[in-house]
C-alpha cells in the first residue's frame, strides 16, 4: 500500500515509492526520479481508500522512486531552474522564428538534474524541426532534448487558468479525457450558438456541454417540438419555447399572449391555429458576433487537438 503521491503533469497523481523510515508532511516538495531524470514534486498523504486504488487498479502509473525531501539549497536551486526555463523558452522561441517554422511554442521544462530539457508545442500540421534540432544542440549541451507536438487542449491544461465559469479548467484540475463534442450538443441545451459563449480557451467546443447533455435528451422526452399546436387550460396555442429542466413549456396564442405550462398541463392536438413562430429565431441571442459554418466547424475540429502526448 502507497502512503505517498507526487503531483506530475497536468492532474496526475503518482504514487511515490517511499522507504518506511520517511514521514513526509501534505505538501512536502521532494526529488524523485522519474522516466524523464529527477524532478522536484510535491508530496501527498494517500488516505487508505486512494491507496487501495492504486493497488487494485491496472491504469495506476508506475510508482516513482523518493530520492530524498528538497533542502534549503535545492529550493534555491529549483527558483533558478525555473529562470532558465523562462530564458530557455525565449531562445528556442527565436529559433523557431529564424528558421520560419509553423509552430507555436507553448512550454519549456527542465529537469532538476538539468540532463533533459523539453519543449512543448502545438502546431496545425507536422513540422520539420531537424534544422531546429541541430540549433537547440548548439545552445543546450549535455542536455537531451525533447520537442513534443501537443494539441490546443492539451495546451490549455498545462497551462492552466481559469474558464468562464470561474473555476480552473477542468482539463487541468479533473479531465483525464477528452470527449469528442459537435456544436448539436449547445443547441440542443438551448444555448446560443457563439463562439465566445460555448468555446474555451482553446478554441475548441467546451468540455462542460457533454456534462448535462444526457440530463437533457431524457427531460426532452414526451415534450412537444416546438412550432407544434397544443391545447391548454386557456385554449388552442402553439410551442415556442421549451424549459427542459423545468418541463415546462410556453404556448403562444392568436392574440399574441404567450404562457407557461407544465408538460402535464398540456397535450399535442392535429388542428391549426393562427399563431406565427419564426423556429429560426427561438434561442437566439442578441449578439455583435457573426458566426458563420467554418467558424463552427473550426470550434468542432478534433484534430490534433489532444494528443494525449505530455
Amino acid at each position: 500500500m502507497f502512503k505517498y503521491a507526487v503531483h506530475y503533469l497536468k492532474n496526475i497523481f503518482v504514487p511515490l515509492n517511499c522507504p518506511d523510515n520517511i514521514n513526509l508532511n501534505n505538501g512536502d516538495m521532494v526529488i524523485v526520479r522519474t522516466e524523464k531524470g529527477e524532478e522536484a514534486l510535491k508530496a501527498f498523504l494517500v488516505n487508505d481508500e486512494v491507496a487501495k486504488l492504486f493497488s487494485e487498479s491496472d491504469k495506476t502509473p508506475s510508482p516513482f522512486d523518493f530520492i530524498r525531501v528538497m533542502t534549503k539549497e535545492d529550493m534555491i536551486t529549483l527558483e533558478e531552474l525555473k529562470k532558465d526555463e523562462v530564458t530557455s523558452y525565449f531562445k528556442c522561441k527565436e529559433l523557431v522564428k529564424k528558421h520560419n517554422l509553423n509552430m507555436n511554442l507553448v512550454q519549456c521544462r527542465i529537469t532538476f538534474d538539468k540532463r533533459k530539457i523539453s519543449f512543448y508545442y502545438t502546431a496545425p500540421e507536422r513540422v520539420d524541426f531537424r534544422e531546429l534540432l541541430k540549433d537547440l544542440t548548439q545552445v543546450f549541451k549535455r542536455m537531451r532534448i525533447d520537442l513534443r507536438h501537443i494539441g490546443v487542449r492539451d495546451e490549455s491544461s498545462i497551462m492552466c487558468g481559469c474558464g468562464i465559469c470561474g473555476k480552473p479548467f477542468c482539463c487541468s484540475s479533473y479531465l483525464r479525457k477528452f470527449e469528442s463534442i459537435n456544436v448539436k450538443l449547445a443547441k440542443d441545451q438551448g444555448m446560443p450558438i457563439t463562439p465566445s459563449k460555448i468555446s474555451g480557451t482553446c478554441g475548441r467546443l467546451l468540455c462542460c456541454l457533454t456534462y448535462e447533455y444526457s440530463n437533457y435528451i431524457e427531460a426532452a422526452k414526451g415534450m412537444p417540438p416546438i412550432g407544434s399546436t397544443v391545447m391548454t387550460p386557456s385554449g388552442l396555442g402553439k410551442v415556442c419555447f421549451i424549459q427542459f429542466l423545468n418541463n415546462s413549456v410556453a404556448v403562444k396564442f392568436e392574440d399574441g399572449k404567450i404562457k407557461e405550462y407544465n408538460k402535464s398541463e398540456i397535450e399535442m392536438v392535429d388542428a391549426d391555429v393562427n399563431v406565427e413562430i419564426d423556429i429560426s429565431n427561438i434561442n437566439d441571442y442578441t449578439t455583435d458576433e457573426k458566426v458563420d459554418a467554418k467558424q463552427l466547424k473550426q470550434l468542432e475540429d478534433d484534430k490534433n487537438s489532444s494528443t494525449g502526448n505530455i
